[in-house]
Parts: C-alpha cells; sequence; structure tokens
C-alpha cells in the first residue's frame, strides 16, 4: 500500500505518522507482508509479530495501530523484556494504594493507558505464566483487576504481541500458555529479515544517508559508490534493519565528501583486536617492512616521521591486500584513525603529481 493510499483512507495530509511512511521497500518478501498488514489492520483482533531482532517489529505495529480505527487513541508499548518478572504485573495493569511496599498511590497500567487504542507487547515470550492468565483474560473479557483490588476494570483494547522467540516452542514446554497464543495469532505476520530483502538495501541506505546528511547540516545529497552498494548487498545483517542504519550513518559521519566509498561493518573498534607489529592475512603473514635508520637520520625530524608513516602504510596496504580494514589491524590502529592517515598520504601524493 502507497502513502497516497493510506492517506487517502485515513485523511490524513502531510501529518501522517512517521511510522506509516519510514517503511520503506520494494522487493516482493517486502510488498507480500505490507499487504498482509493492511488487510488485517482494520480487523478489531489481536496480531502476532515474528521477527528476527532488528526488523522494525515496533514498527509494523505502529503502522498496524494506525491503519486501524483506532488510529486517534493512544497506542501505548511496553517491552517486556526490561521488566523484572515482578514489576510487569503492576505495569501492565496498575495496583491501588497499598498494595505493596512503595505502593503510595493509585496507579493505572498500560491497559488503561491503552483503553479504546493498542497495546504493543514486545517480547511477549518473557512475561511469567501467572500474568499471562490475566493478560488471557483480558483478550477474552476485557476486564482485569489491578493489583491489590478485587474490583474489576473494563478495557477496550487491541493487543499487538511480537517476540522473535519460537512460542510455539515455548508452549509445548509450558512455558507459554497455548490457550493465549491461540488468542493472539488471530493473524500471524512474519517479518522478513534483510537477507531476504536484498533489492530494498539500496533503497533503506539511500533513505538513512540522507538523514544522517540532513542531520550534519549537509547541502549535498550521499551517494554510494559502486563498491560500496557491492558491500552492502553482499552482507548478511544478522542486525537487520537496526545493524543497515548504523552502519549507514557512520559511513556518512565518517565520509569527507558525499561520495561514499568506505563502509566499515565492524559494529565497534575495539583495541583488543589490535595487533602492533603482524597479522595473518589469509594463511599468509605479512610483517612490516622498517625504513633504513642511517637514510631516516639524514632528513628533517618532519620528515623522517612522515617517511615512516608513508612505509608502513604501503607496506601494510600490501600485506592487506589493500584491504583497508585489515590494514588498519596490522598498523594497530582503528579504521578511523587508518582513514586519517591515509587522506594525509593521498593528499601527499597528490601534491607531488601536481608538482
Amino acid at each position: 500500500m502507497n502513502r497516497s493510499i493510506i492517506s487517502k483512507q485515513k485523511g490524513l495530509g502531510p501529518g501522517l505518522p512517521t511510522a506509516v511512511t519510514e517503511a520503506l521497500g520494494q522487493s516482493e518478501p517486502f510488498l507480500e507482508f505490507q499487504e498482509r498488514l493492511s488487510r488485517v489492520a482494520p480487523v478489531n483482533r489481536p496480531v502476532l509479530l515474528i521477527g528476527e531482532r532488528g526488523t522494525g517489529k515496533e514498527l509494523a505495529a505502529a503502522r498496524l495501530h494506525y491503519l486501524s480505527y483506532r488510529w486517534q487513541a493512544p497506542m501505548v508499548a511496553l517491552n517486556c523484556s526490561a521488566l523484572s518478572p515482578s514489576l510487569i504485573e503492576s505495569e501492565l495493569f496498575g495496583f491501588e494504594k497499598g498494595a505493596f511496599t512503595g505502593a503510595l498511590q493509585r496507579r493505572i497500567g498500560r491497559f488503561e493507558s491503552a483503553d479504546r487504542g493498542t497495546l504493543f507487547l514486545d517480547e511477549i515470550g518473557s512475561i511469567p505464566l501467572e500474568v499471562q492468565e490475566k493478560i488471557l483474560r483480558v483478550v477474552e473479557y476485557n476486564a482485569f483487576e489491578r493489583v491489590g483490588s478485587s474490583e474489576s476494570v473494563e478495557v477496550d483494547v487491541r493487543i499487538i504481541a511480537a517476540t522473535n522467540a519460537d512460542l510455539s516452542d515455548l508452549a509445548g514446554k509450558k512455558l507459554f500458555k497455548q490457550d493465549l497464543l491461540d488468542r493472539l495469532s488471530f493473524e500471524v505476520l512474519f517479518l522478513p529479515p534483510l537477507r531476504e530483502r536484498k533489492e530494498d538495501i539500496p533503497l533503506l541506505a539511500g533513505h538513512f544517508a540522507g538523514r544522517m546528511a540532513l542531520d550534519l547540516g549537509w547541502k549535498e545529497i550521499p551517494v554510494f559508490s559502486d563498491e560500496a552498494v557491492g558491500t552492502l548487498e553482499n552482507h548478511a545483517w544478522p542486525g537487520n534493519i537496526r545493524e543497515l542504519k548504523n552502519v549507514v550513518e557512520r559511513a556518512v559521519y565518517r565520509s569527507d565528501s558525499a561520495i561514499i566509498t568506505d563502509i566499515d561493518l565492524r559494529p565497534f573498534d575495539s583495541p583488543y583486536e589490535r595487533r602492533p607489529s603482524s597479522v595473518q592475512q589469509e594463511g599468509s603473514r605479512g610483517e612490516i617492512e622498517a625504513p633504513d635508520p642511517k637514510a631516516l637520520l639524514r632528513l628533517p625530524l618532519k620528515t623522517a616521521v612522515w617517511e615512516l608513516k608513508r612505509t608502513m602504510l604501503e607496506t601494510a596496504l600490501r600485506a592487506a591486500k589493500y584491504n583497508q580494514k585489515n590494514a588498519a589491524r596490522i598498523l594497530g590502529l582503528t579504521y578511523h584513525q587508518f582513514r586519517g592517515l591515509y587522506r594525509q598520504y593521498k593528499a601527499s601524493n597528490n601534491s607531488k603529481d601536481s608538482a
């Protein structure tokens, strides 16, 4: 469903929620997922979202909400894995004054906050069984009791749940209530991982790069080189869209021009991975070649230092078969530090050529 169709359905103009407009893709798996999502969105029944980390389950939940008839009511989210089992019940259902130590006044829970709207339960597989029982009661009877109260509270809430766990397996092990799984899975939507959406990678990368450039105050729109696009498309993306976003934003931030050529796929530069002298390279060992000390002594100190850096840089590049990330490891540098040295090296060579 494209943006114009969504806007027509909701009567929304430029204020269309970000959650609705930011789902980008043109691959077959993505389009099939969006079609199924759009079809179930207006149906007032629970939906279960299943997908790997970083596939955009919260974004999908928000789209379900904003494409439903509840779109003007609240959408309330709770990451169930972020709370201890003892806190989840009071967080979901609220509590009465004096219900436990520290309960100084009544507090409403997420179900009441989401009344007439949508409650998104992320990582629902981590909810304790006793709390699952109370959630099942809300799904079946639209009512519950706050912690420390026997008074029934009625709510009208649509539940959207998400997980990357195998709930059927958990139910078989008696770690998840089968009755609740049956009620939540009116429709089960599987979010395709990014490795199955390779056609969408350049589109998503361009989107994230443009937003990062805007944040940095760039006047030019970033463009990826063919080599950079190939690197992005050939990566497995275990962290999916979240990982792609981080990699692209880092590449834009580190680039000296609007043409993005270098893609660093490592999550961070760890000092524990640095090797100060040499590194094994695909079965062969590349050693750093030191220049003649006597020759260096005949040069001014600044020139001698630069000659040493240049020689070590060129030797490391040859040993790494001109893979800059591996060359950085040989020199014991982070990739960012290596890029700074390499830019100086290129500038020095360019000045010699122009002379």
